[in-house]
Protein backbone atom coordinates (compact mmCIF):
# COMPACT_ATOMS: atom_id res chain seq x y z
CA UNK A 1 0.00 0.00 0.00
CA UNK A 2 1.32 3.63 -0.94
CA UNK A 3 0.77 6.42 0.85
CA UNK A 4 -2.42 8.44 -0.24
CA UNK A 5 -3.79 11.79 0.69
CA UNK A 6 -6.86 11.90 2.77
CA UNK A 7 -8.82 13.09 -0.70
CA UNK A 8 -7.70 10.44 -2.70
CA UNK A 9 -8.23 7.67 0.56
CA UNK A 10 -11.77 8.87 0.13
CA UNK A 11 -12.59 8.90 -3.29
CA UNK A 12 -10.90 5.44 -3.77
CA UNK A 13 -13.12 3.80 -0.85
CA UNK A 14 -16.08 5.76 -2.40
CA UNK A 15 -15.04 3.60 -5.44
CA UNK A 16 -14.62 0.52 -3.50
CA UNK A 17 -18.23 0.71 -2.03
CA UNK A 18 -19.62 0.82 -5.58
CA UNK A 19 -20.75 4.88 -5.37
CA UNK A 20 -21.49 6.01 -8.56
CA UNK A 21 -23.43 9.24 -7.81
CA UNK A 22 -22.46 12.04 -5.46
CA UNK A 23 -24.32 14.86 -4.86
CA UNK A 24 -22.63 17.93 -4.33
CA UNK A 25 -21.63 21.91 -3.93
CA UNK A 26 -17.94 22.28 -3.37
CA UNK A 27 -16.29 25.26 -1.31
CA UNK A 28 -13.04 25.87 0.33
CA UNK A 29 -12.96 23.05 2.96
CA UNK A 30 -13.80 20.74 0.50
CA UNK A 31 -11.23 21.70 -2.38
CA UNK A 32 -8.96 18.45 -1.81
CA UNK A 33 -11.62 16.30 -1.92
CA UNK A 34 -12.78 18.12 -5.20
CA UNK A 35 -9.38 17.91 -6.51
CA UNK A 36 -9.15 14.27 -6.22
CA UNK A 37 -12.69 13.84 -7.34
CA UNK A 38 -11.28 15.91 -10.28
CA UNK A 39 -8.46 13.50 -11.21
CA UNK A 40 -10.24 10.65 -10.57
CA UNK A 41 -12.39 11.42 -13.43
CA UNK A 42 -10.03 12.23 -15.80
CA UNK A 43 -8.52 8.81 -15.16
CA UNK A 44 -11.60 7.08 -16.16
CA UNK A 45 -13.35 6.63 -12.46
CA UNK A 46 -17.42 6.16 -12.01
CA UNK A 47 -18.29 8.61 -9.81
CA UNK A 48 -20.33 10.95 -11.74
CA UNK A 49 -20.17 14.60 -9.49
CA UNK A 50 -23.61 16.52 -9.74
CA UNK A 51 -23.66 20.27 -8.81
CA UNK A 52 -26.78 20.96 -7.04
CA UNK A 53 -27.96 24.96 -6.86
CA UNK A 54 -28.46 24.34 -2.63
CA UNK A 55 -26.66 22.06 -0.20
CA UNK A 56 -30.73 20.96 0.78
CA UNK A 57 -31.46 19.93 -2.52
CA UNK A 58 -28.32 17.87 -2.72
CA UNK A 59 -29.42 15.84 0.04
CA UNK A 60 -32.76 15.53 -1.18
CA UNK A 61 -31.75 14.57 -4.67
CA UNK A 62 -29.49 12.01 -2.49
CA UNK A 63 -32.89 10.83 -1.17
CA UNK A 64 -34.72 10.61 -4.03
CA UNK A 65 -31.54 8.64 -5.66
CA UNK A 66 -31.94 6.22 -2.95
CA UNK A 67 -35.33 5.37 -2.83
CA UNK A 68 -35.90 4.50 -6.82
CA UNK A 69 -32.96 2.49 -6.15
CA UNK A 70 -31.91 1.03 -3.13
CA UNK A 71 -28.26 1.70 -2.88
CA UNK A 72 -27.57 4.87 -0.27
CA UNK A 73 -27.34 8.29 -1.87
CA UNK A 74 -23.99 10.11 -1.15
CA UNK A 75 -23.82 13.72 -0.34
CA UNK A 76 -20.44 16.09 -0.38
CA UNK A 77 -20.67 19.67 1.04
CA UNK A 78 -18.17 22.05 2.40
CA UNK A 79 -18.38 23.53 6.37
CA UNK A 80 -20.37 25.91 7.67
CA UNK A 81 -22.61 26.67 5.89
CA UNK A 82 -22.60 24.16 3.48
CA UNK A 83 -22.98 21.86 6.21
CA UNK A 84 -25.69 23.91 8.03
CA UNK A 85 -27.58 23.59 4.60
CA UNK A 86 -27.75 19.90 4.59
CA UNK A 87 -29.23 19.65 8.22
CA UNK A 88 -33.58 19.41 6.42
CA UNK A 89 -32.32 16.75 4.04
CA UNK A 90 -30.13 14.74 6.89
CA UNK A 91 -32.98 15.10 9.14
CA UNK A 92 -35.72 14.19 6.60
CA UNK A 93 -33.73 10.70 5.67
CA UNK A 94 -33.62 10.07 10.06
CA UNK A 95 -37.39 10.23 10.01
CA UNK A 96 -37.69 8.43 6.79
CA UNK A 97 -34.98 6.02 7.11
CA UNK A 98 -33.45 6.57 3.79
CA UNK A 99 -29.79 5.37 3.55
CA UNK A 100 -27.67 8.09 2.91
CA UNK A 101 -24.18 9.27 3.79
CA UNK A 102 -23.22 12.74 4.14
CA UNK A 103 -19.52 13.98 4.04
CA UNK A 104 -18.61 17.43 5.41
CA UNK A 105 -15.69 19.73 5.09
CA UNK A 106 -14.11 21.14 7.74
CA UNK A 107 -11.78 23.80 9.18
CA UNK A 108 -8.07 22.30 9.67
CA UNK A 109 -8.43 20.50 13.13
CA UNK A 110 -5.71 23.30 14.79
CA UNK A 111 -8.49 26.22 14.19
CA UNK A 112 -11.31 23.86 15.71
CA UNK A 113 -13.33 25.54 17.95
CA UNK A 114 -11.79 29.30 17.56
CA UNK A 115 -14.81 30.64 15.09
CA UNK A 116 -12.65 30.10 12.04
CA UNK A 117 -13.90 31.16 9.09
CA UNK A 118 -16.80 28.87 7.81
CA UNK A 119 -16.74 26.58 10.86
CA UNK A 120 -19.80 24.85 12.64
CA UNK A 121 -20.10 22.42 14.80
CA UNK A 122 -21.76 20.00 12.61
CA UNK A 123 -20.81 16.78 14.30
CA UNK A 124 -22.70 18.35 17.33
CA UNK A 125 -25.42 19.86 15.28
CA UNK A 126 -25.79 16.45 13.43
CA UNK A 127 -26.06 14.37 16.94
CA UNK A 128 -29.58 14.00 16.71
CA UNK A 129 -30.57 13.97 13.19
CA UNK A 130 -28.09 11.54 12.07
CA UNK A 131 -28.01 7.69 12.70
CA UNK A 132 -24.57 8.13 13.61
CA UNK A 133 -21.80 10.94 12.89
CA UNK A 134 -18.13 10.88 12.81
CA UNK A 135 -15.14 13.64 12.91
CA UNK A 136 -12.01 11.81 11.67
CA UNK A 137 -8.69 13.48 12.43
CA UNK A 138 -6.20 11.15 11.31
CA UNK A 139 -6.05 10.33 7.45
CA UNK A 140 -5.48 6.33 8.55
CA UNK A 141 -8.46 6.17 9.70
CA UNK A 142 -10.72 7.82 7.09
CA UNK A 143 -11.17 4.51 4.86
CA UNK A 144 -12.43 2.27 7.34
CA UNK A 145 -14.44 5.09 8.75
CA UNK A 146 -16.10 5.84 5.32
CA UNK A 147 -17.05 1.79 4.92
CA UNK A 148 -18.11 1.84 8.58
CA UNK A 149 -20.16 4.76 7.47
CA UNK A 150 -22.04 3.00 4.58
CA UNK A 151 -22.29 -0.42 6.66
CA UNK A 152 -24.39 1.75 9.65
CA UNK A 153 -26.87 4.08 6.85
CA UNK A 154 -27.52 0.47 5.12
CA UNK A 155 -27.87 -2.07 7.68
CA UNK A 156 -30.72 -2.06 10.35
CA UNK A 157 -33.10 0.78 9.94
CA UNK A 158 -31.56 2.74 7.31
CA UNK A 159 -30.81 6.01 8.05
CA UNK A 160 -28.46 9.23 7.24
CA UNK A 161 -24.65 9.06 8.71
CA UNK A 162 -22.55 12.52 8.20
CA UNK A 163 -18.89 11.92 8.05
CA UNK A 164 -16.83 15.49 9.32
CA UNK A 165 -13.34 15.95 7.32
CA UNK A 166 -10.88 18.33 8.35
CA UNK A 167 -8.96 19.86 5.63
CA UNK A 168 -5.79 18.99 6.84
CA UNK A 169 -6.69 15.31 7.10
CA UNK A 170 -7.75 15.62 3.30
CA UNK A 171 -4.28 16.92 2.20
CA UNK A 172 -2.36 14.79 4.83
CA UNK A 173 -1.24 11.40 3.67
CA UNK A 174 -2.04 7.69 4.84
CA UNK A 175 -1.94 4.13 3.67
CA UNK A 176 -5.45 2.46 2.52
CA UNK A 177 -6.65 -0.53 1.97
CA UNK A 178 -10.28 -2.07 1.43
CA UNK A 179 -11.58 -3.57 4.72
CA UNK A 180 -13.33 -6.73 5.06
CA UNK A 181 -17.14 -7.12 6.10
CA UNK A 182 -17.79 -4.64 8.62
CA UNK A 183 -18.20 -6.14 12.07
CA UNK A 184 -19.10 -3.31 14.57
CA UNK A 185 -18.02 -4.08 17.75
CA UNK A 186 -21.53 -2.56 19.19
CA UNK A 187 -24.08 -2.17 16.18
CA UNK A 188 -25.28 -5.19 15.13
CA UNK A 189 -29.04 -5.05 14.47
CA UNK A 190 -31.41 -8.25 15.04
CA UNK A 191 -32.30 -9.09 11.56
CA UNK A 192 -33.78 -12.80 12.20
CA UNK A 193 -36.59 -12.92 14.42
CA UNK A 194 -37.16 -15.39 17.26
CA UNK A 195 -39.23 -18.46 15.78
CA UNK A 196 -41.40 -18.70 18.78
CA UNK A 197 -42.37 -14.69 17.91
CA UNK A 198 -43.36 -16.18 14.54
CA UNK A 199 -45.51 -19.06 15.57
CA UNK A 200 -47.62 -16.85 17.88
CA UNK A 201 -47.71 -14.03 15.00
CA UNK A 202 -48.90 -16.76 12.77
CA UNK A 203 -51.03 -18.34 15.01
CA UNK A 204 -52.70 -15.16 15.91
CA UNK A 205 -53.57 -14.21 12.19
CA UNK A 206 -55.17 -17.43 11.21
CA UNK A 207 -57.00 -17.40 14.21
CA UNK A 208 -58.77 -13.68 13.68
CA UNK A 209 -61.76 -12.98 12.85
CA UNK A 210 -60.99 -9.32 11.76
CA UNK A 211 -57.33 -8.83 11.04
CA UNK A 212 -56.07 -6.05 9.09
CA UNK A 213 -52.29 -5.85 8.29
CA UNK A 214 -51.08 -2.42 8.28
CA UNK A 215 -47.83 -2.06 6.06
CA UNK A 216 -45.19 0.91 6.13
CA UNK A 217 -42.50 1.90 4.70
CA UNK A 218 -40.03 -0.65 6.72
CA UNK A 219 -41.50 -3.09 4.01
CA UNK A 220 -40.13 -1.20 1.26
CA UNK A 221 -36.98 -0.31 2.66
CA UNK A 222 -36.42 -4.14 3.12
CA UNK A 223 -35.99 -4.35 -0.19
CA UNK A 224 -39.04 -5.63 -3.41
CA UNK A 225 -38.66 -9.42 -1.89
CA UNK A 226 -40.53 -8.26 1.23
CA UNK A 227 -43.26 -6.63 -0.87
CA UNK A 228 -43.80 -9.80 -2.88
CA UNK A 229 -43.39 -11.98 0.82
CA UNK A 230 -46.25 -9.42 2.27
CA UNK A 231 -48.51 -10.61 -1.05
CA UNK A 232 -48.08 -14.07 -0.35
CA UNK A 233 -48.60 -13.94 3.35
CA UNK A 234 -52.38 -11.69 2.34
CA UNK A 235 -53.51 -14.07 -0.43
CA UNK A 236 -52.71 -16.55 2.29
CA UNK A 237 -54.38 -15.16 4.85
CA UNK A 238 -57.02 -13.22 3.17
CA UNK A 239 -56.94 -10.30 5.30
CA UNK A 240 -57.46 -6.69 4.34
CA UNK A 241 -53.88 -4.48 3.84
CA UNK A 242 -54.08 -0.57 4.56
CA UNK A 243 -50.96 1.21 4.37
CA UNK A 244 -48.78 4.47 5.65
CA UNK A 245 -48.08 7.15 3.50
CA UNK A 246 -44.73 5.91 3.12
CA UNK A 247 -45.71 2.02 2.34
CA UNK A 248 -47.63 3.05 -0.56
CA UNK A 249 -46.58 0.55 -3.49
CA UNK A 250 -45.37 -2.11 -1.39
CA UNK A 251 -48.63 -3.67 -1.91
CA UNK A 252 -50.82 -3.46 -5.34
CA UNK A 253 -53.38 -0.56 -4.94
CA UNK A 254 -55.15 -2.78 -7.46
CA UNK A 255 -55.75 -5.52 -5.44
CA UNK A 256 -59.42 -5.81 -4.05
CA UNK A 257 -57.75 -6.40 -0.86
CA UNK A 258 -56.19 -3.25 -0.28
CA UNK A 259 -57.64 -0.74 1.67
CA UNK A 260 -55.79 2.14 0.48
CA UNK A 261 -54.30 4.67 2.85
CA UNK A 262 -55.02 4.67 6.61
CA UNK A 263 -54.46 8.09 9.01
CA UNK A 264 -55.33 11.65 8.87
CA UNK A 265 -55.73 11.77 4.86
CA UNK A 266 -56.74 7.80 4.70
CA UNK A 267 -59.43 6.25 3.56
CA UNK A 268 -62.92 6.00 5.49
CA UNK A 269 -63.03 1.93 5.27
CA UNK A 270 -58.77 1.75 5.90
CA UNK A 271 -59.53 3.62 9.22
CA UNK A 272 -62.77 1.83 10.68
CA UNK A 273 -61.22 -1.41 9.91
CA UNK A 274 -58.19 -0.32 12.07
CA UNK A 275 -60.79 1.02 14.69
CA UNK A 276 -62.90 -2.46 14.39
CA UNK A 277 -60.43 -4.94 13.99
CA UNK A 278 -59.41 -7.70 16.80
CA UNK A 279 -56.17 -8.35 15.55
CA UNK A 280 -54.01 -5.53 13.94
CA UNK A 281 -50.52 -6.78 12.42
CA UNK A 282 -48.04 -3.58 12.47
CA UNK A 283 -45.65 -4.06 9.60
CA UNK A 284 -42.27 -1.83 9.25
CA UNK A 285 -44.39 1.05 10.19
CA UNK A 286 -44.17 2.88 14.23
CA UNK A 287 -47.80 3.73 14.64
CA UNK A 288 -47.27 8.05 14.38
CA UNK A 289 -49.68 10.53 15.59
CA UNK A 290 -50.97 10.78 11.71
CA UNK A 291 -52.21 7.49 11.52
CA UNK A 292 -53.44 6.70 15.38
CA UNK A 293 -55.40 10.25 15.82
CA UNK A 294 -56.63 10.16 19.42
CA UNK A 295 -54.18 7.28 20.86
CA UNK A 296 -56.99 6.31 23.69
CA UNK A 297 -59.31 5.54 20.60
CA UNK A 298 -56.86 4.13 18.13
CA UNK A 299 -57.76 0.19 17.35
CA UNK A 300 -59.42 -0.10 21.21
CA UNK A 301 -60.36 -3.64 20.63
CA UNK A 302 -57.32 -5.21 18.43
CA UNK A 303 -54.51 -7.28 19.96
CA UNK A 304 -51.67 -5.47 18.21
CA UNK A 305 -47.94 -7.32 16.78
CA UNK A 306 -45.21 -5.01 16.03
CA UNK A 307 -42.90 -6.53 13.42
CA UNK A 308 -40.08 -3.73 13.11
CA UNK A 309 -36.23 -3.78 12.86
CA UNK A 310 -35.94 -0.64 15.09
CA UNK A 311 -36.66 -2.13 18.74
CA UNK A 312 -37.08 1.40 19.76
CA UNK A 313 -39.97 1.69 17.81
CA UNK A 314 -41.94 -0.91 19.17
CA UNK A 315 -44.00 0.69 21.96
CA UNK A 316 -42.75 3.39 21.85
CA UNK A 317 -46.12 5.32 20.93
CA UNK A 318 -48.86 1.73 20.86
CA UNK A 319 -48.50 -0.33 23.58
CA UNK A 320 -48.11 -3.98 21.81
CA UNK A 321 -49.32 -7.55 22.72
CA UNK A 322 -46.36 -9.08 20.68
CA UNK A 323 -43.73 -7.79 19.73
CA UNK A 324 -41.45 -8.82 16.98
CA UNK A 325 -37.96 -7.45 16.58
CA UNK A 326 -36.77 -8.38 12.95
CA UNK A 327 -35.77 -7.47 9.42
CA UNK A 328 -39.60 -7.19 7.88
CA UNK A 329 -38.68 -8.97 5.05
CA UNK A 330 -37.22 -11.72 7.13
CA UNK A 331 -40.03 -11.95 9.49
CA UNK A 332 -42.61 -12.25 6.51
CA UNK A 333 -40.46 -14.93 4.84
CA UNK A 334 -40.75 -16.65 8.13
CA UNK A 335 -44.45 -16.57 8.53
CA UNK A 336 -45.47 -17.51 5.12
CA UNK A 337 -43.25 -20.50 6.07
CA UNK A 338 -45.00 -21.30 9.57
CA UNK A 339 -48.41 -21.29 7.83
CA UNK A 340 -47.76 -23.20 5.46
CA UNK A 341 -45.92 -25.66 7.52
CA UNK A 342 -48.96 -25.88 9.66
CA UNK A 343 -51.54 -25.44 6.85
CA UNK A 344 -53.61 -22.96 7.91
CA UNK A 345 -56.58 -22.90 5.83
CA UNK A 346 -57.61 -19.10 4.83
CA UNK A 347 -59.88 -17.74 7.20
CA UNK A 348 -63.41 -17.56 6.63
CA UNK A 349 -63.50 -13.67 6.85
CA UNK A 350 -67.34 -13.40 4.91
CA UNK A 351 -68.61 -11.02 7.65
CA UNK A 352 -65.24 -8.72 8.27
CA UNK A 353 -65.50 -8.66 4.46
CA UNK A 354 -68.84 -7.87 4.45
CA UNK A 355 -68.14 -5.08 6.74
CA UNK A 356 -65.25 -3.38 4.86
CA UNK A 357 -67.66 -3.19 1.64
CA UNK A 358 -70.06 -0.84 3.76
CA UNK A 359 -67.93 1.22 4.78
CA UNK A 360 -66.16 0.98 1.21
CA UNK A 361 -69.64 2.15 -0.26
CA UNK A 362 -68.99 5.90 1.02
CA UNK A 363 -67.09 6.46 -1.52
CA UNK A 364 -65.14 8.56 0.53
CA UNK A 365 -62.74 9.84 -2.28
CA UNK A 366 -65.72 10.98 -4.30
CA UNK A 367 -65.42 14.31 -5.15
CA UNK A 368 -67.71 17.15 -6.56
CA UNK A 369 -66.76 19.03 -9.97
CA UNK A 370 -67.28 22.95 -10.31
CA UNK A 371 -68.07 23.64 -14.04
CA UNK A 372 -64.91 23.52 -16.08
CA UNK A 373 -62.95 24.35 -12.94
CA UNK A 374 -60.21 21.77 -12.57
CA UNK A 375 -60.89 20.24 -9.59
CA UNK A 376 -57.11 19.22 -8.19
CA UNK A 377 -58.45 15.53 -7.50
CA UNK A 378 -59.25 15.15 -11.48
CA UNK A 379 -56.00 15.98 -12.20
CA UNK A 380 -54.22 13.48 -10.24
CA UNK A 381 -56.65 10.92 -11.59
CA UNK A 382 -55.94 11.89 -15.37
CA UNK A 383 -52.61 12.25 -14.67
CA UNK A 384 -52.39 8.66 -13.46
CA UNK A 385 -54.77 7.31 -16.45
CA UNK A 386 -52.48 9.46 -18.31
CA UNK A 387 -49.12 7.54 -17.16
CA UNK A 388 -49.63 4.35 -15.15
CA UNK A 389 -49.08 2.13 -17.82
CA UNK A 390 -45.76 3.36 -18.00
CA UNK A 391 -44.94 2.86 -14.26
CA UNK A 392 -43.71 6.43 -13.53
CA UNK A 393 -41.55 7.22 -10.34
CA UNK A 394 -43.80 10.11 -8.68
CA UNK A 395 -42.19 12.54 -6.37
CA UNK A 396 -44.31 15.13 -4.46
CA UNK A 397 -43.71 18.21 -2.66
CA UNK A 398 -45.73 18.55 0.99
CA UNK A 399 -49.12 20.20 1.16
CA UNK A 400 -52.66 19.41 -0.32
CA UNK A 401 -51.17 17.98 -3.36
CA UNK A 402 -49.46 15.46 -1.89
CA UNK A 403 -51.70 14.05 0.06
CA UNK A 404 -54.19 14.25 -3.51
CA UNK A 405 -51.64 12.58 -5.18
CA UNK A 406 -51.37 9.66 -2.07
CA UNK A 407 -55.07 8.80 -2.64
CA UNK A 408 -55.90 9.07 -6.13
CA UNK A 409 -52.15 7.98 -7.54
CA UNK A 410 -52.23 3.80 -7.47
CA UNK A 411 -48.82 2.50 -7.24
CA UNK A 412 -48.80 -1.36 -7.66
CA UNK A 413 -44.91 -1.19 -6.70
CA UNK A 414 -42.53 -0.42 -4.17
CA UNK A 415 -40.00 2.71 -5.15
CA UNK A 416 -42.32 4.36 -7.47
CA UNK A 417 -43.63 6.86 -4.19
CA UNK A 418 -41.25 8.92 -3.35
CA UNK A 419 -42.52 11.79 -0.27
CA UNK A 420 -41.33 13.32 2.80
CA UNK A 421 -43.46 11.85 5.29
CA UNK A 422 -41.85 12.34 8.75
CA UNK A 423 -41.01 15.58 8.62
CA UNK A 424 -42.74 17.07 5.76
CA UNK A 425 -40.14 19.24 4.06
CA UNK A 426 -41.60 21.58 1.54
CA UNK A 427 -39.10 21.68 -1.76
CA UNK A 428 -38.40 17.98 -1.36
CA UNK A 429 -40.01 16.85 -4.80
CA UNK A 430 -38.12 18.67 -7.13
CA UNK A 431 -34.60 17.46 -6.12
CA UNK A 432 -35.52 14.09 -4.94
CA UNK A 433 -37.42 13.72 -8.87
CA UNK A 434 -33.46 14.73 -10.14
CA UNK A 435 -31.85 12.11 -7.47
CA UNK A 436 -34.41 9.58 -9.07
CA UNK A 437 -33.98 10.27 -12.67
CA UNK A 438 -30.17 9.69 -12.23
CA UNK A 439 -30.89 6.54 -10.19
CA UNK A 440 -33.20 5.54 -13.00
CA UNK A 441 -32.20 7.10 -16.14
CA UNK A 442 -35.73 5.39 -18.78
CA UNK A 443 -38.17 6.11 -16.08
CA UNK A 444 -40.50 8.55 -16.82
CA UNK A 445 -40.47 10.62 -13.03
CA UNK A 446 -42.87 13.63 -12.06
CA UNK A 447 -42.73 15.36 -9.51
CA UNK A 448 -46.46 16.19 -8.50
CA UNK A 449 -46.30 19.76 -6.80
CA UNK A 450 -47.72 23.09 -5.24
CA UNK A 451 -46.98 26.14 -6.54
CA UNK A 452 -45.57 27.53 -2.81
CA UNK A 453 -43.84 24.30 -2.48
CA UNK A 454 -42.03 24.22 -5.72
CA UNK A 455 -40.76 27.38 -5.18
CA UNK A 456 -38.66 26.27 -1.84
CA UNK A 457 -35.96 24.66 -4.54
CA UNK A 458 -37.24 25.87 -7.57
CA UNK A 459 -33.39 26.61 -8.41
CA UNK A 460 -32.83 23.17 -9.07
CA UNK A 461 -34.37 23.40 -12.12
CA UNK A 462 -30.96 24.93 -13.43
CA UNK A 463 -29.66 21.22 -12.37
CA UNK A 464 -31.99 19.24 -14.51
CA UNK A 465 -30.86 21.61 -17.19
CA UNK A 466 -27.29 21.02 -16.92
CA UNK A 467 -27.43 17.15 -16.92
CA UNK A 468 -30.06 17.15 -19.68
CA UNK A 469 -32.67 15.32 -17.07
CA UNK A 470 -36.36 14.78 -18.38
CA UNK A 471 -38.04 15.10 -15.28
CA UNK A 472 -41.68 16.50 -15.35
CA UNK A 473 -43.25 18.83 -12.97
CA UNK A 474 -47.40 18.67 -12.46
CA UNK A 475 -48.19 21.99 -10.50
CA UNK A 476 -51.44 22.39 -8.68
CA UNK A 477 -51.53 25.63 -8.54
CA UNK A 478 -54.23 26.90 -6.26
CA UNK A 479 -52.39 30.38 -5.75
CA UNK A 480 -52.55 28.84 -1.77
CA UNK A 481 -50.82 27.33 0.88
CA UNK A 482 -53.57 24.80 0.52
CA UNK A 483 -53.10 22.88 3.48
CA UNK A 484 -52.43 25.81 5.62
CA UNK A 485 -55.83 27.53 4.15
CA UNK A 486 -57.58 24.14 4.90
CA UNK A 487 -56.63 24.14 9.13
CA UNK A 488 -57.36 28.03 9.15
CA UNK A 489 -60.86 27.49 7.21
CA UNK A 490 -61.66 24.72 9.80
CA UNK A 491 -59.32 25.78 12.91
CA UNK A 492 -59.00 29.23 12.77
CA UNK A 493 -62.48 30.22 11.44
CA UNK A 494 -61.73 31.16 8.11
CA UNK A 495 -58.88 33.61 9.69
CA UNK A 496 -56.36 33.21 5.91
CA UNK A 497 -52.85 34.84 8.19
CA UNK A 498 -50.82 34.36 5.36
CA UNK A 499 -51.70 31.65 3.58
CA UNK A 500 -52.32 33.45 0.15
CA UNK A 501 -49.58 33.23 -2.34
CA UNK A 502 -49.16 36.85 -3.95
CA UNK A 503 -46.57 37.55 -6.21
CA UNK A 504 -46.43 34.17 -8.21
CA UNK A 505 -44.12 33.76 -10.84
CA UNK A 506 -45.56 33.18 -14.42
CA UNK A 507 -44.11 29.29 -14.04
CA UNK A 508 -44.59 28.90 -18.05
CA UNK A 509 -42.07 31.84 -18.44
CA UNK A 510 -39.76 30.50 -15.74
CA UNK A 511 -39.63 27.44 -17.13
CA UNK A 512 -38.31 28.73 -20.54
CA UNK A 513 -35.94 30.82 -18.73
CA UNK A 514 -34.21 27.64 -17.81
CA UNK A 515 -34.29 25.72 -21.14
CA UNK A 516 -37.52 23.96 -20.00
CA UNK A 517 -40.76 23.67 -21.93
CA UNK A 518 -44.05 25.22 -20.13
CA UNK A 519 -47.16 23.92 -20.38
CA UNK A 520 -50.24 25.77 -19.01
CA UNK A 521 -53.72 24.17 -18.35
CA UNK A 522 -56.61 26.40 -17.17
CA UNK A 523 -59.81 24.43 -17.81
CA UNK A 524 -60.81 20.33 -17.36
CA UNK A 525 -61.08 20.30 -20.85
CA UNK A 526 -57.40 20.72 -21.58
CA UNK A 527 -56.16 18.53 -19.01
CA UNK A 528 -55.47 15.01 -21.55
CA UNK A 529 -53.85 17.18 -23.75
CA UNK A 530 -52.08 19.22 -21.77
CA UNK A 531 -50.31 15.89 -20.03
CA UNK A 532 -50.22 14.45 -23.44
CA UNK A 533 -48.43 17.40 -24.58
CA UNK A 534 -46.28 16.77 -21.12
CA UNK A 535 -45.23 13.34 -21.77
CA UNK A 536 -44.37 13.68 -25.53
CA UNK A 537 -41.48 16.15 -24.82
CA UNK A 538 -38.39 14.26 -24.23
CA UNK A 539 -36.96 17.10 -22.20
CA UNK A 540 -37.91 18.38 -18.92
CA UNK A 541 -41.29 20.28 -18.32
CA UNK A 542 -43.08 22.23 -16.29
CA UNK A 543 -46.87 22.04 -16.29
CA UNK A 544 -48.79 24.72 -14.48
CA UNK A 545 -52.16 23.48 -13.85
CA UNK A 546 -54.35 25.78 -12.75
CA UNK A 547 -56.56 24.26 -9.89
CA UNK A 548 -59.70 24.72 -7.93
CA UNK A 549 -59.02 27.42 -5.31
CA UNK A 550 -60.53 26.56 -2.60
CA UNK A 551 -60.68 22.90 -2.54
CA UNK A 552 -60.01 20.90 0.57
CA UNK A 553 -58.64 17.57 1.14
CA UNK A 554 -61.09 14.79 2.46
CA UNK A 555 -60.83 12.56 4.04
CA UNK A 556 -59.59 14.45 6.96
CA UNK A 557 -58.81 13.26 10.81
CA UNK A 558 -59.04 17.06 13.19
CA UNK A 559 -55.76 16.84 15.04
CA UNK A 560 -56.74 15.56 18.53
CA UNK A 561 -59.62 13.61 17.35
CA UNK A 562 -59.93 9.54 16.80
CA UNK A 563 -59.46 7.94 13.73
CA UNK A 564 -63.44 7.33 13.00
CA UNK A 565 -64.22 10.86 13.52
CA UNK A 566 -63.44 11.36 9.69
CA UNK A 567 -64.70 14.69 7.80
CA UNK A 568 -65.28 13.27 4.72
CA UNK A 569 -67.00 16.75 2.59
CA UNK A 570 -67.07 20.04 3.34
CA UNK A 571 -70.57 19.60 4.95
CA UNK A 572 -69.41 16.88 7.57
CA UNK A 573 -67.91 19.98 9.77
CA UNK A 574 -69.34 22.85 11.78
CA UNK A 575 -66.43 25.63 11.45
CA UNK A 576 -65.44 24.75 14.90
CA UNK A 577 -63.10 22.49 17.27
CA UNK A 578 -62.34 21.78 20.77
CA UNK A 579 -59.94 24.01 22.46
CA UNK A 580 -58.33 20.64 22.83
CA UNK A 581 -57.62 19.61 19.27
CA UNK A 582 -56.81 23.22 18.56
CA UNK A 583 -54.28 22.77 21.05
CA UNK A 584 -52.79 19.53 19.26
CA UNK A 585 -52.78 21.03 15.73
Amino acid sequence: MTQKSGADILIEALTDLGVEVVFGYPGGAVLPIYDALFRAAAAGGRIRHILVRHEQAATHAAEGYARSTGKPGVVLVTSGPGATNAITGITDALMDSIPMVVITGQVPTALIGTDAFQEADTVGITRHCTKHNYLVKDPAKLGDTIHEAFHIATSGRPGPVVVDVPKDVQVATARYGKPGPIQHKTYRPQVKADRSAIEAAVDMLAAAERPVLYTGGGVINSGPRASALLREIARLSGAPVTSTLMGLGAFPASSPQFLGMLGMHGTFEANHAMNRADLVIAIGARFDDRVTGRLDAFSPTSRKVHIDIDRSSINKNVRVDLPVVADVGHALEDMVHVWKARQHPMSDLTDWWASIAEWRARKCLDFPEEGTAIMPQRAVKALWEATHARDPIITTEVGQHQMWAAQYFGFEKPNKWLTSGGLGTMGYGLPAAIGAQLGSPGALVIDIAGEASIQMNIQELATASQYRLPVKIFILNNERLGMVRQWQEITYESRYAESYSDSLPDFVKLAEAYGWRGIRISARGELDDGIAAMLAHDGPVMVDCRVSQLANCFPMIPSGAAHTDMILQADDWSGTMTDEAKALV
